[in-house]
This record gives C-alpha cells, sequence and structure tokens, in this order.
C-alpha cells in the first residue's frame, strides 16, 4: 500500500459494500488533498466482525464544499474527514 504525503491528491473509492463501513457516503468518488497522516489503526471495518484487524495508514483529507455540494453558498469552504487508506485512490 502506497504511502501518501500531505498535499497528495487523492479520490475515495466508489465503494458501496454491505455491513459496517466508516467512510461517508456522500464522499464516495470525491476528490481531495491528504491534509495529515494520522498513523496506522486496526481497521474497524474488521473489528466490526472480531476479526483481526489490519493496521491501515488514516489520513485526513480536505474537501472543497463545491465539490460535494456544487449549489452550496460557501464554495470556499472545506470538510476534513478522516479515511482509512484502502478506501483512497492517488491521482
Amino acid at each position: 500500500m502506497q504511502v501518501l504525503e500531505p498535499g497528495a491528491r487523492v479520490r475515495v473509492k466508489r465503494l458501496m459494500p454491505p455491513g459496517h463501513v466508516r467512510t461517508p457516503a456522500y464522499l464516495r468518488g470525491a476528490t481531495g488533498a491528504v491534509e495529515r497522516v494520522l498513523g496506522p489503526f486496526g481497521n474497524p471495518e474488521q473489528l466490526a466482525y472480531r476479526h483481526t484487524p489490519d493496521r491501515l495508514p488514516v489520513y485526513r483529507v480536505r474537501f472543497r464544499l463545491a465539490d460535494l455540494w456544487p449549489d452550496t453558498e460557501n464554495a470556499t469552504d472545506t470538510v476534513d474527514a478522516e479515511i482509512y487508506a484502502h478506501w483512497l485512490e492517488p491521482l
């Protein structure tokens, strides 16, 4: 798994798996930039089913509000989300 650096452009994978997932549906398919690396944590999607979790990097990713909701009145505002590496594709 590639390690991403702050500033790297990423896209959230457009997955809709059943079960316990920690990536908001409104961010799937969206592009943003890594704001910071938070470190490795146990994958909560595995922990929810009492599996031994893979330790994955977690990234704080910043999205422009206008990219998520084009009709927003606050186009320059941003949304930050903490997303596990397996949900991200480098651009």
